[in-house]
This record gives structure tokens, C-alpha cells and sequence, in this order.
């Protein structure tokens, strides 16, 4: 008596990995966070996220109702995940000039631990309809740094400005500061090749000796020096 063959039973490879609803949302957070790094907002699609994650597109869906609400969750992992990290570098400084250097610190660690991370805020954060949450971001980063500068500012003699003439000279001064490091990180990421002691140099040096110091060959000794 010749048996029938048993039916082709699916292979491990095409069975889909059952997830906890929180585990699932953190892939596609991952997924997403890659698309929008690399094609932008407005070329990313919900398909590519799918494709991305090894899931069904209408799973995305069933996560994320829309792409602006997978956009906007993306965004506010990344604003938290720089924020968590702050208090720790600030707490552990010791002066204006440590605080400095921890924050350029952080600021390469994002970039070279999660690039893509960094591509999604460079790209996007000046977009009015798209960059609310990092915009956030930036504010959060201006007020945090700016009481940095402002507690550790040293009036000279006869100076008659109050703490909140000093902290807003600050908040006037933070964003050139952050500005200039935005775009270097983005430069950086398209020249790797550069060693990342080189630029962690210029940009704590930038921030604190200022352009004019710079230019007249003076720089600061690297950390532990």
C-alpha cells in the first residue's frame, strides 16, 4: 500500500516570530526609524516599513493608523532617548568646560551608535510641517544648556546685569553653538573617514575657544591630557 505523501509544512524561516504587542511596536519603531533616516519623510511609504520589519504592511496599520503618527512616535523615541542621557553627563561634569565636552561627547556617541537616528533629525528638523517633536528637541537642549552657561557665568567687576539678563544672553547664544555642531555631525556622517577624536576636538574647541581664538592657532588640550 503505497501512503501519501504528508503535506510541505511551513518552514521555520516563513513562519512570522509571535511577538508581545510592545516587542512589535519596538520593531517597527527600529523599521521605521531606518526608512525615515534614509528616504526622508515624503518617500518613505508604509510598505517600506513593512518590508523592512518582515511584516504584513496591515500589521503596521494595526500599530500605526497612519504614517504621521509612525512618524511622529519615531521622532519622540529619538528626542527621549538623547534627552534620558543628559542629566547623567551634566550631573558627572564638574564645570562649564566638562559640561561641554560631555555634550559633544553624547553627540557623537548618537551619531556614530545610531546614524540613522541622526539622519532623521538632520533631515527633518527645520521642516515647519514635519519637525514639531524635534524642534522640541532643540528647545530642550537651548534651555538645558543655556542654565548651563548661565551658572557658571563670571560677571566682570562693576557688572550690573541680573541672572535673567545673563540666562537670556545664553538662550541667544546656545543655538549658534547648535547649529554649528548639527551641521558638522551631518558632515561628518559623509566623510567617516575623518577620526572621530579630530572632530570631537574641533567641536568642544569651537564651542569654547570660539572662531576668533581658533583662527589665531589657539586650541584646548584633549580630555585626560
Amino acid at each position: 500500500m503505497i501512503r501519501p505523501s504528508p503535506p510541505d509544512l511551513p518552514s521555520a524561516a516563513g513562519v512570522r516570530r509571535r511577538l508581545s504587542s510592545q516587542a512589535r511596536r519596538s520593531e517597527l519603531l527600529d523599521a521605521a526609524l531606518r526608512e525615515f533616516g534614509s528616504r526622508g519623510y515624503y518617500l518613505t511609504q508604509m510598505e517600506h516599513v513593512a518590508a523592512t520589519a518582515g511584516v504584513s504592511k496591515a500589521l503596521v496599520y494595526q500599530h500605526f493608523p497612519s504614517k504621521e503618527e509612525l512618524f511622529a512616535a519615531v521622532t519622540e523615541q529619538v528626542v527621549e532617548g538623547f534627552m534620558s542621557r543628559l542629566p547623567e553627563v551634566l550631573g558627572n561634569a564638574g564645570d562649564a568646560l566638562g559640561a561641554w565636552r560631555g555634550a559633544v561627547r553624547l553627540l557623537c556617541d548618537v551619531v556614530t551608535e545610531r546614524p540613522e537616528a541622526w539622519a532623521l533629525v538632520a533631515r527633518h528638523l527645520d521642516n515647519p510641517e514635519l519637525g514639531a517633536s524635534l524642534r522640541g528637541l532643540r528647545d530642550q537642549v537651548t534651555e538645558v544648556f543655556a542654565g548651563v552657561l548661565a551658572s557658571y557665568y563670571s560677571p566682570e567687576r562693576g557688572s550690573t546685569a541680573s541672572p535673567e539678563e545673563v540666562l537670556e544672553q545664553a538662550r541667544l547664544t546656545v543655538p549658534l553653538v547648535v547649529g554649528a555642531l548639527q551641521g558638522l555631525m551631518s558632515w561628518w556622517l559623509d566623510h567617516p573617514e575623518v577620526p572621530r577624536a579630530k572632530v570631537e576636538a574641533r567641536a568642544v574647541d569651537f564651542g569654547w575657544l570660539g572662531l576668533d581664538r581658533i583662527r589665531r592657532g589657539e586650541w584646548l588640550p584633549l580630555a585626560g591630557d
